[in-house]
């Protein structure tokens, strides 16, 4: 049996692993793109490569998985983060859980996770070619798949495994047409927030713990912490809300208002009574002496600057009006997003082939057998915490242990 698996990134490089474990006799043959497979997982987590998530913190996938909860949450009943986590172990990889429960190699290299990928593919006799772009994959009426490559070469294959990762233009998917299958428009996912000559970018480098960030006039908002920058705001309560809205994104050109509670949770009632209780203990202090800790001394300077608040005014003669512009200005901040940047050098999308058109439960094309999608080619994506690698072990794994479900 012949086995083409197209991409080396996650899911491929797991899938090549667990199907020559399965089916040792078969010939596989993994095919990238790039001159090195692996290149994404060499630099997610900023070179850490967290893996996974602990999924304490999870209250539910749909909060992580914004497309492809449901598929998640059945395929993890097969393969989830606690497989993968002894996975790694098993291959000599130990592993740690952060406070923030993203898990990382304990040497914190994400090389360790490479070479342990690299060093199972060869003793298992999996060979990769890289510098192999997919032109098209097309179906044989004797059955199996042709492949054929920009460079000109082509192969013949009794089954092939579809892991060539997100594309963030529909182009990127062109080779799947031979198939006619369902797509999904893919669009960028994950991103921080431009936000075009606004004086806040003065404070970058400012981390604000727990904040809630929201997209005005919609449903999305988010939490947790964000990050001041040069070119706008970026931190873990910005990333997912862009995966949140990313495709309402894409449809606004990456225009929008962005509003921020600075301090977190708390409504305006609950921080006008804060700001009650610091008036109280500290009326002969200035504004910029007593305020909510939580914002540190810089964002609160801003914050008054942006209220025309003097900073040396006395707290108590500060009236109610005031007061309550101050609670408004803490709890509703509002910023207008001029762009999109991407994060570092990590690339997620939304889109691509449409759930449909598999099988849930095998991740197997429902129209052409013995062809199987896994990873982001599919209509899932995740928010950043080693979700999405989790996404691509668990469907890199599911696919391979399927590849003789109908023999």
């Amino acid at each position: 049996m012949t086995i083409s698996i197209i991409g080396a990134g996650a899911a491929g490089c797991f899938a090549a692993i667990e199907a020559a474990r399965r089916l040792p006799q078969a010939d596989i043959c993994v095919y990238e793109s790039l001159n090195r497979p692996l290149a994404k997982v060499a630099i997610t987590g900023g070179g850490r490569c967290n893996l996974t998530n602990s999924f304490q913190e999870v209250r539910s996938l749909e909060a992580v998985y914004p497309r492809g909860a449901r598929l998640m949450k059945r395929l993890f009943h097969t393969f989830d983060h606690r497989d993968t986590m002894r996975w790694f172990e098993a291959e000599g990889v130990p592993l740690t859980v952060q406070d923030d429960q993203c898990v990382f190699p304990k040497s914190q290299d994400a090389q360790d996770i490479i070479g342990a990928l690299q060093r199972l593919m060869k003793r298992h006799g999996v060979v990769i070619r890289t510098g192999h772009r997919v032109e098209s994959i097309d179906p044989q009426a004797g059955g199996g798949y042709k492949i054929s490559f920009a460079n000109g070469s082509s192969v013949c294959s009794d089954a092939a495994i579809v892991t060539t990762g997100g594309s963030p233009k529909e182009s990127g998917i062109d080779f799947l047409r031979p198939l006619q299958l369902k797509t999904v428009p893919p669009v960028p996912s994950l991103f921080s927030f431009s936000l075009e000559a606004h004086p806040i970018k003065s404070l970058m480098g400012i981390v604000v713990a727990n904040v809630t960030a929201r997209l005005a006039g919609t449903k999305f908002k988010t939490d947790g912490p964000l990050l001041i920058t040069h070119w706008g705001v970026s931190g873990p309560a910005i990333l997912k809300l862009s995966s949140h809205a990313a495709r309402h994104l894409a449809e606004c050109s990456y225009r929008a208002t962005l509003a921020l509670n600075w301090l977190g949770d708390m409504n305006e009632a609950e921080a006008l009574d804060l700001l009650k209780g610091i008036k109280e203990e500290n009326p002969q202090k200035q504004l910029t002496s007593a305020f909510p800790r939580q914002l540190g001394k810089r964002l609160w300077l801003y914050l008054l600057e942006s209220l025309r608040l003097p900073a040396e005014q006395k707290w108590a003669s500060v009236g109610t009006k005031d007061l309550r512009r101050l609670a408004a200005g803490c709890t509703n901040h509002l910023l207008t997003i001029s762009g999109r940047n991407r994060h570092k050098e990590e690339f997620v999308t939304c889109g691509g082939v449409a759930l449909s058109e598999i099988n849930p439960s095998t991740l197997e094309c429902r129209r052409h057998p013995r062809l199987f999608f896994a990873g982001e080619v599919l209509d899932v994506d995740a928010v950043t915490g080693g979700f999405n690698l989790q996404a691509a072990w668990t469907m890199g794994f599911v696919a391979a242990s399927n590849l003789l479900v109908n023999e």
